[in-house]
């Protein structure tokens, strides 16, 4: 098998239902290669990282998650500018992985990529955040810090919710996760697909 590319990826938003016309505020995007069956792996540049206009007011308890206002995103870039970035690194990549993946961040990039008449390219997702039950008492599935935790990884929650934070230490619990035997390797999660 070839070498293997992985997106990690995290997202802020403006609230949670995109139904309601919540909007993507910024998204973090690091991109690693992995050589399977050597667990050599190298990231590729560094994290790209991109606020965003969300055209729109954000809810109050998103803002107090994340700590980003409205007034932080003038000058930013809309959606639209952006899409075609974040269309190319997922159409580049294997893997996307990303801390609720499964549950938010991919279905809101896919569907923002939608609104816009961008096809969503094809990517397999690994969420941390379900599979990584191991981490807490009783299959709890954890929040980063504890995902973290778990994995040796240093966490400071006045840093959380920081798109190109979040990816930093999920990326981190990634690779630790490998070595701790909690997480299959990249070519070993595409295998059983």
């Amino acid at each position: 098998m070839s070498s293997i590319k992985i997106l990690f990826t995290d997202i802020e938003t403006t609230g949670l239902k995109q139904e309601d016309g919540h909007r993507i505020i910024e998204v973090a995007c690091g991109l690693w290669e992995y050589e399977p069956g050597t667990n050599v792996r190298r990231k590729i540049g560094k994290t790209w990282v991109q606020r965003i206009n969300p055209m729109r007011e954000i809810d109050a308890g998103a803002y107090a998650v994340h700590g980003i206002s409205l007034a932080d995103l003038r000058g930013q870039p809309k959606w639209e500018e952006v899409a075609k970035k974040v269309h190319k690194l997922l159409a580049f990549s294997d893997i996307a992985v990303a801390h609720n993946g499964l549950g938010f961040d991919m279905p809101f990039i896919a569907m923002e990529l939608i609104r816009i008449g961008m096809k969503v390219p094809s990517i397999k997702v690994f969420d941390t955040m379900l599979e990584g039950r191991q981490c807490t008492a009783f299959g709890k599935v954890p929040n980063l810090g504890e995902l973290c935790w778990a994995n040796g990884v240093d966490y400071d929650p006045e840093s959380a919710h920081s798109a190109a934070y979040d990816v930093e230490v999920m990326e981190q619990s990634y690779w630790n996760g490998i070595e701790n035997g909690l997480f299959k390797a990249p070519g070993d999660f595409l295998a059983t697909l």
